[in-house]
């Protein structure tokens, strides 16, 4: 009986070293998306990175909207690993402004990319942090929050292998109307 104890004990410790030694890993924060109504103001600066710059030399500036992905205007993109809305894509908002107050009956999704690099749990976190950056940043311009709605697809779409100019064509948000049934 005194040895069964004792085993007891051990394997109650040898138990105890082993689940603690398999912590769970940390988990990201979410984005606040709250702080979203006509009150609040978000200051472009402090959504984004100073000297941010995104590096898309290949690709035509004066395209139409990616027929493949359907977005109905231009998708902003970002640089590596970074979420904030750079100062040169802010621009490019004013059209999803215009395209809500032409179209007062619909709905966009902002849908988050990310390029392959990463694991699939970080790209499909950095891919929502990117459409709700965007988010909050169109509704300080004025958008209605209720009108915008985010999804992220992380990496599942990206092009692997290639060279850097194609992975940065990954990098983006796209505008997709939401067609309710």
């Amino acid at each position: 009986m005194k040895h069964v104890s004792k085993l007891l004990g051990l394997s109650l410790v040898a138990a105890a070293l082993l689940l603690s030694a398999c912590a769970k890993k940390p988990m990201r924060a979410p984005v606040d998306t709250t702080a979203t109504g006509p009150g609040s103001t978000v200051n472009p600066d402090e959504i984004a990175m100073p000297g941010e710059t995104i590096n898309l030399e290949n690709r035509d500036l004066g395209a139409a909207p990616d027929a493949a992905n359907k977005s109905v205007v231009e998708p902003i993109y970002f640089a590596l690993d970074r979420f904030a809305v750079a100062p040169a894509e802010r621009p490019k908002l004013q059209n999803v402004l215009k395209w809500l107050q032409d179209n007062p009956g619909k709905n966009l999704v902002l849908v988050g990319h990310c390029d392959w690099r990463g694991t699939a749990e970080y790209n499909l976190g950095l891919g929502e942090n990117r459409s709700n950056s965007v988010k909050r940043y169109l509704v300080s311009l004025g958008a209605d929050a209720a009108r915008l709605e985010t999804l992220s697809k992380g990496s599942t779409e990206a092009k692997q292998g290639g060279s850097e100019s194609e992975w940065a064509k990954d990098r983006r948000v796209d505008f997709i109307e939401l067609v309710k049934q």
